[in-house]
């Protein structure tokens, strides 16, 4: 049997990064995944990218003991052992860690991205910190890179991660950036209608979503806490969220073309877009579902409803599935498309392992089924 691939996670104490853990452990092609961690106190907004003594990057430091993740999910007990080790560069690459996963905040990740490229490590980044091209959309971020000119090369190097869009430059790519949960489902549903000119983009497109509470990250905020999310329902973002400069990129719009309003629901996970476009033409139902069946045709992951049946969130929950379905109004012209993931899987580590496999030349369900 062919050696099996090894590979690290830095950042499995969040939601998304133990979602990816799991997910890696069951992984027929990897080992056991080493776990990662950062030290206490390394949450500077812009962390030093320089390297300290024993190869541990700056802002994270060796600490005394053994951190178990089963200690921080007890779920896990009874699994075996979960060991958190410092991150340590010279250690990664004695273990023969070919690929790194940062399941870490966009600062984190945007400092030790030139640190691994460096190293020869391919990355896959579930941040923000790389799926942005145009300075305009990365603004947003604030990024100060301590080598601007090397942090300009890799941003042009890495490969924005939506396989059913950008499959084919994944197996020689290095740095490959995850997409945001909200983007998946609005670029999916609305790539295939885009590509074949039907959409009236001067009348604009509005994408309505709405996100469990897992979407905003394990960090509590006052909007996050038990009393601000229970029994009810908010807007936020409107106009200034982070992923309408990703979406306005991978679906070649201009942020004016797109009103993106996102929204927080009182459930733990999983989301639901609603997308309102104008055609060009009047056209018919079947028309419109030929148009994405063909669009998505040997794409394991996307689940094309027949209308009139709608994509409900309950649907996807728990799978790498992103499911889209639509209604088409009496002038056939009114196209309103419902797409739905499960924002922790599809929308983050499910989807890190549709790219890890599609880097390594491996099946796309590989570890999803």
């Amino acid at each position: 049997m062919p050696a099996k691939h090894k590979v690290a996670v830095l950042g499995a104490t969040g939601y998304s990064g133990l979602e990816l853990t799991r997910l890696l452990l069951r992984h027929p092609q990897v080992e056991k995944p080493v776990l990662l961690r950062r030290a206490e106190g390394s949450q500077s907004p812009h962390p030093p990218q320089k390297t300290r003594k024993g190869g541990a990057p700056s802002g994270f430091e060796e600490e005394n003991g053994q951190l178990n993740l089963a200690d921080i999910f007890p779920a896990l007990s009874g699994n075996g052992s979960y060991p958190l080790e410092p991150l340590s560069w010279a250690s990664l690459k004695q273990q023969g860690v070919g690929l790194l996963f940062l399941a870490t905040p966009h600062e984190v990740s945007r400092a030790l991205v030139p640190e691994a490229a460096a190293q020869g490590i391919r990355v896959v980044d579930l941040s923000g910190a790389w799926r942005l091209k145009q300075a305009q959309h990365r603004a947003i971020y604030g990024f100060k890179d301590e080598d601007a000119v090397t942090a300009a090369q890799l941003t042009e190097k890495a490969v924005y991660g939506l396989p059913e869009l950008n499959g084919e430059q994944l197996p020689e790519a290095t740095i490959v950036a995850n997409p945001g949960c909200y983007a998946t489902t609005v670029i999916l549903a609305l790539a295939p209608v885009l590509k074949a000119g039907l959409v009236d983009r001067e009348r604009g497109i509005i994408a309505d979503s709405k996100s469990g509470v897992s979407g905003a990250g394990k960090e509590p905020t006052s909007r996050t806490h038990f009393v601000s999310v229970a029994d009810n329902l908010s807007a936020y973002g409107v106009f200034t969220h982070r992923h309408l400069g990703e979406m306005a990129e991978q679906l070649r719009l201009t942020t004016d073309e797109l009103t993106f309003t996102p929204h927080l629901l009182p459930i733990p996970r999983g989301i639901l877009s609603t997308i309102y476009v104008h055609l060009k033409r009047p056209m018919q139902a079947k028309e419109v579902e030929a148009c994405y069946r063909d669009f998505y045709k040997g794409r394991r992951f996307v689940r094309v409803f027949g209308t009139p049946k709608l994509p409900e969130i309950q649907f996807s929950l728990n799978t790498n599935y992103c499911d889209l379905g639509f209604c088409l109004a009496p002038d056939g012209q009114r196209l309103v498309i419902v797409s739905c993931e499960d924002n922790l899987i599809k929308g983050a580590a499910g989807q890190a392992i549709q790219n890890m496999n599609l880097m390594y030349g491996w099946p796309e369900e590989e570890g999803l089924l």
